[in-house]
């Protein structure tokens, strides 16, 4: 909880660990592009995380809404949870626009690192 607070920056070995080694390409066919540089029988370069100006936010909300070429995600915080429902008011902190290809590799990402987190911790009702 104390790291939520007060995050400090993580290595990027730490943000492997952190995000149980699940990375996401940016970019559509990134993933192809990095296979394509390595030769038969080697495994393919390392993502390197560049965190010089990663800030990190709590957020206890999300929403989304898409079109046919963009999924947009707003991410924000209720602070109100111990307020009548009638004062709800989320202080919204980013939005996130992706294409639909993006979405989908985020999508999988989502699941792979739930599923993981299941079987360490239990499952989430």
């Amino acid at each position: 909880m104390n790291r939520l607070k007060n995050p400090e920056p993580l290595s990027n070995e730490a943000a492997d660990v952190e995000m149980g080694k699940v990375t996401m390409a940016a970019g559509r066919g990134n993933a192809a592009h990095a296979q394509s540089q390595a030769t038969p029988g080697e495994a393919p370069p390392p993502v390197r995380l560049n965190a010089a100006n990663l800030k990190s936010t709590y957020c206890n909300v999300c929403n989304a809404t898409s079109t046919r070429d963009e999924v947009v995600l707003n991410f924000g915080a209720n602070h109100n949870w111990d307020r009548p429902q009638r004062d709800l008011e989320i202080e919204l902190h980013h939005r996130i626009v992706l294409s639909p290809f993006a979405a989908k590799r985020l999508r999988d990402l989502m699941t792979k690192l739930i599923d993981e987190h299941e079987r360490r911790y239990g499952e989430l009702h």
